[in-house]
């Protein structure tokens, strides 16, 4: 009778990982394919004589270490396509800073005369109402928007009792006859610098602080 092959010795549980952060991937990859050659000889020379393996058992097994090779070698371009990614994106940020960028929010851009915002409705909308409030969420005024389209919106509001950094923030109420309108709000803020230091890219706002860049959604 045929002996046996145990594969849970080719699987080793822990994953070596360097000062760097990646991990050692290849070179196990390599120790389990030496483990199973030398395992697979040992096996067909102790075996017996007059019932010896079958090629469908040395198939599946090769097979089988093929496997484990390829996902080893499919986790390390993928890790090296992140990385060129990541450094894609940090190219991309650095012509964004000083430039203003939209990330989601509600943060009013106000002037020494005036106040913006974007919002994206989910669909067109017959009422639109804006709010706009301090930054403790008290009304200080309200304005009907009217009809407006599905997508990206924007409005305009006179600024006259508040300074340009009054901190202000506003809210947006779109209905379609009885049923409410899914909007999304948005804040712009200025790009002041970017922080590749941690593991995912992030940008420095004037005045909301650190962002993902993943989170911007359009860029002046």
């Amino acid at each position: 009778m045929s002996t046996s092959f145990d594969y849970t010795t080719l699987n080793p549980t822990t994953t070596t990982v360097t000062s760097t952060g990646s991990t050692s991937a290849a070179s196990g990859a390599q120790q389990t394919q030496d483990t199973f050659l030398k395992m697979l000889v040992a096996q067909m020379q102790n075996q017996d004589p007059l019932n010896p393996m079958d090629n469908s058992q040395v198939t599946s097994q090769m097979a089988q270490i093929q496997t484990v090779s390829g996902l080893s070698t499919l986790n390390d371009s993928m890790t090296g396509l992140s990385s060129q990614f990541t450094q894609m994106q940090a190219l991309q940020s650095v012509n964004l800073v000083g430039h203003d960028v939209l990330v989601p929010g509600n943060r009013v851009s106000t002037s020494d005369t005036g106040g913006t915002g974007t919002y994206d409705l989910a669909s067109a909308a017959g009422n639109v109402k804006l709010e706009i409030m301090t930054s403790a969420g008290t009304v200080i005024d309200t304005q009907q928007l009217g009809a407006q389209s599905a997508g990206r919106n924007t409005f305009n509001w006179a600024n006259t009792s508040y300074g340009a950094d009054a901190n202000l923030t506003y809210r947006i109420t779109a209905t379609q006859g009885a049923a409410s309108v899914k909007a999304t709000t948005y804040s712009q803020d200025k790009v002041e610098a970017i922080n590749t230091s941690g593991t995912t890219l992030q940008l420095q706002l004037a005045n909301l602080g650190m962002v993902d860049y993943s989170t911007v959604v359009a860029a002046d």
